[in-house]
Order: structure tokens, then sequence, then C-alpha cells
């Protein structure tokens, strides 16, 4: 059974940084992309960035520079690093999974608060 978890995300001020961390578990020793998607109040649930199956890393475009993501395959762990918050970018963030397209499994979600 895969299984994604979150670290506990957090509340920053604006310019803050905060670390996010996803472990995930089940895939045994298949090959597997991972992502981080985020979903602001109000709004639909939009991608952040990608380590594909081979370990290639891509980056939605409103990211720029802002946010970077790391894979530690031993430890079957990604982490996501976002710097100079903005209270646009509270919301909940998600960790995500698939063979292929990293969508067929989700964690819980973990709370981002920036405030101004």
């Amino acid at each position: 059974q895969v299984q994604l978890v979150e670290s506990r995300g957090g509340s920053v001020e604006s310019g803050g940084s905060l670390e996010l961390s996803c472990v995930v578990s089940g895939f045994g020793r298949s090959m597997y992309a991972i992502a981080w998607f985020r979903q602001a109040p109000g709004e639909e649930r939009e991608w952040v960035a990608t380590s594909d199956r081979y370990g290639n890393i891509k980056y939605a475009d409103f990211v720029k520079g802002q946010f970077t993501i790391s894979r530690d395959t031993a430890k079957n762990t990604l982490v996501l690093q976002m710097h100079s918050l903005k209270p646009e970018d509270t919301g909940m963030y998600y960790c995500a999974a698939g063979l292929v397209v990293p969508q067929d499994y989700w964690g819980q979600g973990t709370q981002v608060t920036v405030s101004s």
C-alpha cells in the first residue's frame, strides 16, 4: 500500500522560509514520480514541482526560483524548500506520487500560512 506523509507545515511572516518534506512508502523497488501541489483557499489545486521517475526536476512557471525541491532516493523523501514567502503562498500543500504521473497517490496535505 502506497502512503505519502507530509511533514507539518507552519506559519511564517512574509519574506520568511519554510521547508516541507514528504516520505513515501509502498512502491518497493519501483521507480516513481513524485510532486508537490498546493491549493489556496477558494482556489483550485495547482502543481508546484515534480521529480520524475528518473529524478529529473521541473517547476511550475510561478515558482521562479522561490521554491526548490530535492529528492533523497535512499530515504524515499522529497523536500520542498520555500523562500521569500508571500501571503499568496498560503494554502494546503500536498505531496503526490505515481509510477509515471505523480497523481495516483496523495498525502493528507499540510497547511502553510504566510502572514503579511
